[in-house]
């Protein structure tokens, strides 16, 4: 079951989109939601910040609060409108704490909900990285030219036989129920040959069928270069609206690593995609 949802609220009005989703999400399955925005101090090194006078630095932390303030008065309108249960956060912190911050704020919620990085302007890598690797649940990444809502016309699932892939499909279940279709997706490659103890994808699709979620197999053959423009070219061509998938890599202190799919899916997404590790 989903009974709540965090946002990250960004400062920039063109990324409210990503809030927008959520909401969405929230208004489907009546759930609670609330958004956090972080005013950051600037994460410089100690040197620069003492070279800096203090009335630049204080109008740096102004503007940045205020940026959040108002990211969280759109969030209370849009709330407000919608007319679900929601709360909202101010957190003051410099930038690099930001991701541990959310993620273990996101160990008490059902579900995380973030906006693609930008090539040119937003990096939210960090932030979404940490909390799929930190906070031990599921997350939905919004492509930032994402316009609609929640849509569970055709959700794509990618299966591999991982445990990651597995924790996605268990976490996504309140999604799978709701879909119209839902597409078991295997490419075939290196990797899924090493299956042979399974016909390929019928033992998972029977699993998700005795959950009533309406299954079909398909596979796509594809070199392990290949899979993430494989899973993409399917979702186009196939009119998916959601791709649920295991998240993949691993963290070196606090320096976060994804595996290349996951990576390059996080780069190239179409669609929002709901990951767990």
């Amino acid at each position: 079951m989903i009974r709540d949802i965090i946002i990250n609220l960004e400062h920039q009005l063109a990324r409210d989109p990503a809030r927008d989703f959520a909401i969405s999400i929230a208004e489907m399955f009546d759930t609670h939601l609330a958004g956090v925005a972080f005013a950051y101090t600037p994460d410089f090194p100690g040197y620069t910040i003492m070279e800096l006078p203090p009335d630049i630095l204080a109008e740096m932390v102004a503007n940045s609060e205020r940026s959040a303030l108002a990211a969280i008065e759109r969030f209370d309108a849009a709330a407000k409108r919608s007319l679900v249960s929601a709360e909202r956060r101010l957190l003051r912190t410099i930038g690099a704490e930001a991701p541990p911050i959310f993620a273990t704020l996101a160990r008490r919620f059902d579900l995380s909900v973030f906006m693609q990085s930008e090539p040119i302007r937003a990096d939210n890598d960090d932030m979404i990285e940490t909390a799929l690797f930190q906070s031990g649940r599921p997350l939905i990444v919004v492509p930032y030219i994402q316009k609609d809502g929640l849509k569970l016309d055709r959700v794509v699932c990618c299966w591999d036989g991982s445990r990651a892939a597995a924790r996605a499909f268990n976490d996504a279940l309140p999604l799978l129920v709701k879909a119209t279709a839902v597409d078991l997706l295997i490419v075939l490659n290196e990797k899924t040959k090493a299956e042979n103890k399974e016909v390929r994808g019928v033992e998972m699709a029977a699993h998700l069928a005795r959950h009533d979620v309406k299954v079909e197999i398909a596979t796509v053959p594809a070199p392990d270069i290949d899979v993430a423009n494989i899973i993409l070219s399917y979702v186009a061509e196939s009119s998916g609206t959601l791709i649920v998938m295991g998240g993949y890599g691993h963290g070196w202190l606090r320096e976060v690593i994804l595996g290349g799919v996951t990576r390059d899916m996080m780069n190239s997404m179409t669609v929002p995609v709901f990951m767990s590790h």
